[in-house]
């Protein structure tokens, strides 16, 4: 699920702000950005990050303000002369449309270089960036939890309809044998006519049989009530409940297949397209569930 959550933490001499941004992702994946003060700790932060956050792609980025003493900037020129040279060298191997802007290399990593004369900056802001992250990713929960619960009464409403659709399909299911006896008595008949032959009873009620046992769906229906209860009652776990609602949503899909290719009923199909289609909304949805 996508949010943004931003915090705040202030000491005796920094100030430090944090942005946590999430987009939707089936796994988890952190990009961490801040100043170079504290930016070897990214193992610290994606530790931080996992406890509150099971999916998604994750931005933070963490900025320091020194309220003493100024921070100052300066390009590091060896680092910014090596990327021009080594830039210089593949376009004359591999020539490239255009020139490359001065604003293009500056954002390079190493380029620009932090300075401040407070000489604690490394101990304060560490303590300070940790509480404003985890505040950060709080705020971001609290907005993702208000999508959560938009998103569960869509997926609610999509169950709503499969059940439907599903309740259609057993009051379908006597009248499918019934319409294949019928059918299969007139084409027989139909056949026979100019032999001046008559279709035994119990040949039309032996082929009615193999019929009725091939195109039964009353397991496979069974199954995705089963499913649906399943659904419905992992949506009540507080937590952790993405990838399980995804393996349900594809076992219902699976059930859905199993029938309508079974049925053998253009009305069941038209059924069938529907609950599929239902699943396929839910699946896309559970697919960014935590």
């Amino acid at each position: 699920m996508t949010g943004y959550g931003e915090a705040e933490e202030t000491g005796a001499t920094l100030s430090v702000v944090v942005e946590v941004r999430a987009v939707n992702n089936r796994y988890l994946k952190i990009n961490y950005r801040s100043s170079d003060w504290i930016g070897g700790d990214e193992t610290r932060v994606e530790k931080i990050v996992r406890q509150y956050i099971k999916r998604g792609t994750v931005q933070v980025q963490v900025r320091i303000a020194d309220s003493e003493n100024k921070t100052s900037f300066r390009f590091n020129t060896e680092i910014l002369n090596a990327y021009r040279e080594q830039l210089q060298d593949f376009d004359r191997h591999h020539p490239m449309d255009g020139n490359v802007a001065l604003e293009s290399l500056l954002n390079l990593p190493g380029v620009i270089v932090e300075e401040t004369t407070n000489p604690n900056i490394k101990e304060e802001a560490g303590p300070l960036a940790e509480r404003a992250i985890v505040a950060a990713l709080k705020s971001l929960n609290a907005m993702r939890a208000v999508e959560g619960q938009t998103m569960g009464h869509d997926m609610l409403g999509n169950i709503g309809a499969i059940k439907s659709q599903l309740t259609r399909i057993e009051k379908r299911i006597p009248q499918v044998t019934t319409n294949y006896t019928m059918r299969l008595q007139e084409r027989v008949t139909k056949l026979l006519e100019p032999y001046g032959t008559d279709v035994q009873p119990s040949d039309i009620a032996r082929e009615v049989a193999l019929f009725s046992e091939r195109s039964d769906i009353a397991e496979e229906v069974v199954r995705l009530q089963s499913h649906i209860e399943q659904f419905c009652e992992t949506m009540k776990a507080p937590e952790g409940i993405g990838r399980r609602l995804e393996f349900v949503s594809q076992e219902m899909f699976r059930e859905t297949n199993t029938i309508g290719s079974k049925a053998n009923d253009p009305e069941i199909s038209k059924y069938v397209i529907e609950i599929k289609a239902a699943i396929e909304r839910i699946r896309e949805m559970v697919q960014n569930l935590e």
